[in-house]
């Protein structure tokens, strides 16, 4: 456990008090679960989130008359309770090391020290975080995700009774009454057998809107291909009269807006930052894409569903939000000839399938995107904001989550 934790963590960790904890002393007291905090202390939501963490963390410790830091470093005179074998790591993004001080000195919990800022941002972009604040859990023996939405958890379990709240099945999740917009009823069980997108959405978000639109004809037309495939909408509407306005645009099942605890426990089991969100599920209820808003952007006529990843992705208007998601290895050909950008894509897929089919052995998403970038206006405006010269072919890698997630 300790290896993998030290390779995650490095050598030292700090209390609120400023005092050095060994990382392998995380082992010798049998943590088995790890969660990294993601936050910074001029954002406001991530004050709040300490506070309602803190009492968490404190409660299921066991701790709560214990002080910031207390016993973070000490070894266990006795094998502590299953859902007391908790730590969270704090990792901050402050670019001021005084902010970052007052902000961690309060802080049960232990932190990355300041002066790690290589290392924090190599956990920035190997999970993914594009929000603030953002609690991850990992199993601290394996190194897997257990559950990337970690704030739902507190809201959801606050005494912690199903810890270690490791990832169900989809089938259990979904398990219920779903609905259809003219009031009928069924149950999930109708959905054996299908693809299923599950759509992560709400009224009042302008891209959901038109992402619904164009989700309703590409709907129609697998449907009338003879495909099996059902969606269903997961709320994100703040009232269930808007829940319902906006659901009865939609000719799909969705989860009724009265059950908040299904709704919760799909967003928890996808880890989902932002709306629109569409995963794609096999019939086995194993996911094939988390990108399905760009892959319905990209292929309106339906041709390539159930929408497989590729290794090299062509750049474009719909898929550059992918760029802010991690590093990212461009190949700009900067030609409007498709047959340059094929042979282009062809001269990295191998280097891509073979990173891919690596970390996927690991259960783990693979640290970079692949994308080839032609000669078109999103090509200009990534070249404009990066300051690379025009020169064509450019391979780079580039990580614009630096820009966003550290600056």
């Amino acid at each position: 456990m300790s290896v993998f934790l030290e390779e995650l963590l490095g050598d030292k960790l700090v209390t609120g008090g400023g005092e050095e904890v060994d990382v392998h002393s995380l082992g010798a007291r049998g943590i088995a679960l790890l969660g990294l905090y993601f936050g910074c202390s001029l954002s406001a939501p991530c004050a709040q989130l300490s506070a309602s963490l803190a009492a968490f963390y404190s409660r299921l410790r066991g701790d709560a008359a214990a002080g910031p830091g207390a016993g973070a470093g000490a070894g266990a005179a006795a094998e502590p309770e299953p859902r007391h074998r908790l730590e969270i790591v704090f990792v901050s993004s402050d670019q001021d090391q005084r902010q970052w001080q007052d902000f961690v000195r309060d802080m049960p919990w232990l932190a990355l020290p300041y002066k790690e800022k290589h290392r924090k941002l190599k956990l920035w972009n190997k999970y993914r975080v594009s929000n603030i604040p953002s609690l991850i859990f990992l199993d601290a023996t394996t190194g897997k995700v257990v559950c990337r939405n970690g704030l739902l958890v507190i809201r959801d379990d606050p005494e912690g009774l199903e810890f270690p709240w490791g990832p169900k099945p989809f089938r259990e999740v979904i398990a219920g009454p779903l609905l259809r917009n003219n009031g009928q009823s069924l149950e999930s069980s109708s959905l054996e057998g299908s693809h299923v997108g599950v759509y992560f959405s709400a009224h009042w978000c302008p891209p959901c809107r038109s992402l619904t639109r164009v989700l309703v004809e590409s709907y129609r037309k697998i449907k009338e291909a003879g495909q099996k495939f059902e969606i269903i909408f997961v709320s994100a509407d703040r009232s269930e009269e808007s829940f319902k306005q906006y659901f009865s645009e939609m000719p799909w099942l969705a989860v009724p807006y009265t059950d908040e605890a299904r709704r919760s426990r799909l967003n928890r089991l996808y880890g989902i930052q932002g709306i629109p969100t569409l995963i794609v599920l096999d019939p086995q209820g194993e996911v094939i894409t988390r990108q399905g808003r760009v892959e319905v952007l990209n292929d309106e006529d339906c041709r390539e569903f159930p929408w497989h990843p590729k290794p090299v992705l062509e750049l474009s208007d719909s898929n550059a939000v992918q760029l802010n998601e991690g590093p990212c290895l461009v190949l700009f050909v900067d030609s409007e000839d498709d047959g340059e950008s094929e042979a282009a894509k062809q001269l990295i897929q191998p280097i891509a399938e073979k990173i891919i089919a690596k970390y996927k052995a690991k259960e783990e998403e693979a640290p970079l995107l692949f994308f080839v970038a032609g000669e078109d206006d999103m090509t200009d405006s990534l070249r404009d904001y990066t300051n690379l010269p025009e020169a064509a072919p450019l391979l780079t890698i580039l990580d614009m989550s630096a820009r966003a997630n550290v600056s």
